[in-house]
């Protein structure tokens, strides 16, 4: 009777400390139900309570970072003198910039102003940037660095970019 009582015994603190360890993500081996029970408790009481807060003090796990929608940094279409001094300060660098006509011109400048929200440290890429939007028949790969550079300055002296 004895040998049952505390077979019953070693097997109840072995299934306990078993759960008690199953909620670990620790490398710790789990109890034998077979072997005595203190082989299958922890060493100390502090390992078995560090491995549970590294695990409750750990972030969940998320899903990738949400993308911004696609219209995100593009401005409302500016009013009729924001659009004529853009287009009259375009005019000024290069009367070609404007070829394409001021509507066009104009969404040309609300694009750059969301690449300036989506980069806004990093210039090299808005002036690349700046370099593929604005482009004409006679200059179908963008006016070059420098004019590039000169647009994306215009572009966002326009005010149009902070705009709400």
């Amino acid at each position: 009777m004895r040998t049952r009582s505390l077979t019953v015994v070693v097997a109840a603190v072995a299934v306990l400390g078993l759960a008690g360890c199953s909620g670990s993500t620790g490398s710790a081996s789990k109890a034998d139900p077979a072997a005595p029970a203190s082989a299958g408790a922890p060493a100390t009481p502090a390992a078995s309570g560090a491995a549970a807060s590294d695990a409750a003090a750990a972030p969940a796990p998320t899903g990738p970072k949400p993308a911004p929608p696609s219209d995100a940094g593009l401005p409302a279409k500016p009013d009729t003198d924001t659009a004529a001094k853009l287009v009259a300060a375009l005019k000024a660098l290069n009367p070609d910039i404007v070829s394409a006509g001021p509507e066009k011109t104009v969404e040309a400048a609300r694009k750059e102003c969301q690449a300036v929200y989506n980069y806004p440290k990093d210039h090299a890429k808005l002036v690349e940037l700046t370099g593929s939007t604005f482009t004409s028949a006679a200059h179908p790969q963008g006016f070059g660095p420098e004019v590039s550079e000169k647009i994306l300055a215009a572009v966002q002296a326009s005010g149009l970019c902070t705009r709400p």
